[in-house]
């Protein structure tokens, strides 16, 4: 029998702007990298005072690094706030005023992995803690990859410093995230999206330059 939950028509979900009148706003934390923001609102015209407590952050873009052998890069770094090392891939702030959010991508990448890339597509676009940040992230996917030359590469420093790299198969790399072995969102979601988009050669993926209304710069 039909579950109750059963679409009876394809619909298209897709998240979208909801404006809410927004009564009273104040920075209760100012922090080196992000700040920490107070905001009184109302979810109707005539209902209650809801405040909320949430860390205003600029976004962020990752790299998903893929090899013609449609091997990707891990890269394995410590992680304080979990006391663990995890395997991630490229990733940074958008910190860097007026820049695009490609260009941001590819100094990430170069930066962290050494690599530049003379292909790139929109893997997923996602809010990391959508309940306590506004960061949102773009995870890129990147292709037909280049090393940097050594005298222009980019001197790690503390964390960074200790970065180490490895090269796995796309399968074997989803089976780590299903096997709960791999915690990096932008790990996993790239990973995940990554092997979805690969049935159709990546065709179906977005352009680099694709909008990014979610994004806090365009809201």
């Amino acid at each position: 029998m039909p579950g109750t939950h059963e679409a009876t028509h394809v619909v298209k979900v897709s998240d979208a702007p909801s404006p809410r009148r927004l009564l009273s706003t104040e920075k209760v934390y100012e922090g080196r990298i992000w700040d920490v923001v107070s905001d009184t609102f109302q979810l109707q015209d005539t209902g209650v005072a809801l405040t909320r407590d949430y860390i205003e952050h600029p976004g962020a873009v990752a790299v998903l690094p893929m090899n013609d052998d449609g091997e990707i890069l891990l890269l394995k770094q410590y992680r304080h706030p979990v006391g663990m090392d995890l395997w991630e891939i490229p990733a940074g702030l958008l910190d860097v005023e007026g820049e695009e959010f490609q260009a941001g991508a590819a100094r990430e990448l170069a930066e962290e992995a050494d690599l530049a890339a003379g292909s790139w597509n929109v893997l997923a676009d996602v809010f990391n803690s959508p309940g306590s940040s506004s960061e949102a992230i773009r995870i890129y996917l990147a292709r037909d990859l280049t090393e940097v030359p050594h005298h222009e590469r980019h001197e790690r420093t503390d964390e960074e410093a200790e970065i180490e790299f490895h090269w796995i198969s796309l399968d074997d790399a989803v089976e780590s995230v299903l096997a709960g072995r791999l915690h990096n969102p932008s790990a996993v979601v790239g990973i995940l999206a990554a092997a979805a988009a690969r049935a159709d050669g990546f065709a179906g993926l977005r352009p680099a330059d694709a909008p990014w209304p979610a994004h806090p710069s365009q809201r």
